[in-house]
């Protein structure tokens, strides 16, 4: 189990607070940008970062983030630059956990036990593979946790009990619900819909729940932020860093979270009111 995962929660679930997780791509919209938006995020109160891995047929992401992509692999990032940024922002922040999401193919290309090793090294925390199903990740995930890592997975609508429970006996640092039937980016959150499942997988998954897809504003980040453990965001927060100049990426990316943090901290203030 990745300590600074497991630390972050544990401070959040003793301040009664929910965790904000940010994602970006790496490399998007400028290489020499990623470092120092992943600073910015920490700044304006992101507990947890996910960093995408660039791949060329995201099939779990919606045309924000398939753009994203097709701009980082024309800059040439790869798994080896992704590597690297991490190394770079732990010479500053050795205490933000980063969980890197992506898919098997960079993975595998790579080298699976290279991977491992050297995101450990890196200083990654933990690894979401949006195309390992757990029923075909037990030797990676027991790789991940061998070397400190959390094997992180997804969870959507259509989740089975057994496939929950599966997920629930594989997975740790926290695990991923998927709000809705689409694609990242998508608009129709169901709230009520979500408060409706998460009771069926606390039952069965003893980690931390985060939520995402479908949550782009202070509004929605707050609707979620009262049912779950964690709120992820990223389109919206990739679709502003596009739309940016690049003087200006790193105080895009710190006001736009900012502003989701402060939306989180009022559920703190009226539990402890």
């Amino acid at each position: 189990m990745s300590q600074r995962i497991a630390a972050a929660f544990e401070r959040l679930k003793a301040q009664g607070r929910r965790a904000l997780i940010p994602y970006v791509t790496a490399g998007d919209p400028h290489p020499d940008a990623t470092v120092e938006i992943l600073h910015a995020l920490v700044r304006g109160g992101a507990d947890v970062i996910e960093l995408g891995v660039p791949f060329s047929d995201p099939m779990a992401d919606g045309p924000v983030i398939q753009k994203a992509s097709e701009r980082a692999l024309a800059h040439g990032i790869g798994m080896a630059q992704v590597l690297g940024y991490v190394r770079a922002f732990r010479e500053r922040d050795t205490a933000t956990p980063l969980v890197l999401m992506g898919y098997a193919n960079p993975i595998e290309r790579y080298g699976v036990e290279r991977f491992v090793a050297d995101a450990k090294a890196a200083g990654v925390d933990g690894v979401l593979v949006v195309d390992y199903p757990p029923e075909e990740a037990q030797a990676f995930a027991s790789a991940l946790r061998a070397a400190g890592l959390d094997p992180i997975f997804l969870l959507a609508p259509t989740s089975t009990d057994e496939r929950i429970a599966e997920v629930g006996r594989l997975a740790s640092g926290y695990v991923y619900y998927v709000s809705l039937k689409g694609v990242t980016g998508a608009g129709h959150l169901d709230v009520d819909a979500v408060a409706a499942m998460l009771p069926r997988i606390r039952a069965r998954v003893h980690v931390p729940v985060g939520v995402g897809f479908g949550i782009r504003d202070a509004q929605s980040a707050r609707a979620v932020g009262a049912l779950a453990d964690a709120v992820v965001i990223g389109s919206r927060l990739v679709q502003l860093l596009e739309a940016a100049p690049r003087p200006g990426v790193g105080a895009v990316a710190q006001r736009f979270v900012a502003e989701i943090r402060d939306a989180l901290d009022t559920l703190s203030r009226k539990d402890t009111a």
